[in-house]
């Protein structure tokens, strides 16, 4: 099953570095029988679309975590810049077995049987730089907006007017230096 899993640049870093991940809680978002009913209309690659997007959102909410994170350690850390977030979503496209489908969540939510191997990985979405300012925004609206806020709505629609450049996998460690 082709999964998409939210991401943040440091966790591409971990990826990289350790050959593969542990998705937080295990969740992925894929093509599930669920997401199949919601749609009237629609092939398996706008289905995709939908449900990379479901993951792109979720990365914001990983990007807000990293953040406050970073405010909690800011009171020791040296420089002004150290630990501050990339604002990029990433959203990271494998291959698995064993996923479960949590439709108690969502309709594309899958919950992952273990960690990622870099080989499982098929390609990587990650946002171009032009797209920081919007979603370093859309990160502190996105639960508002999911709770039906039209003004923290319309800021999460900046961000996602920003398409996700794809990667192949081999691209990623070439990607990360440049970050």
């Amino acid at each position: 099953m082709r999964v998409y899993i939210p991401a943040t640049v440091p966790m591409l870093r971990e990826l990289v570095t350790n050959r593969e991940l542990r998705p937080i809680g295990g969740t992925a978002f894929a093509v599930t029988p669920a997401l199949r009913e919601a749609y009237a209309s629609g092939d398996d690659e706008e289905l995709a679309e939908v449900a990379m997007g479901e993951a792109a959102r979720a990365s914001l909410r990983l990007l807000a975590a990293e953040r406050d994170e970073a405010d909690d350690e800011d009171a020791t850390a040296a420089p002004a810049d150290a630990g501050r977030p990339v604002y990029r979503r990433a959203v990271i496209a494998a291959d698995v077995t064993g996923a479960k489908l949590r439709s108690d969540l969502d309709d594309a939510v899958v919950k992952l049987a273990g960690p990622i191997t870099y080989d499982q990985i098929g390609c990587v979405h990650v946002d171009l730089a032009e797209a920081e300012p919007q979603v370093a925004k859309a990160v502190d609206v996105v639960d508002a907006a999911d709770l039906g806020d039209t003004d923290a709505e319309f800021v999460l629609g900046d961000a996602e007017d920003h398409q996700l450049a794809w990667y192949a996998a081999q691209e990623l460690p070439f990607l990360l230096e440049l970050l």
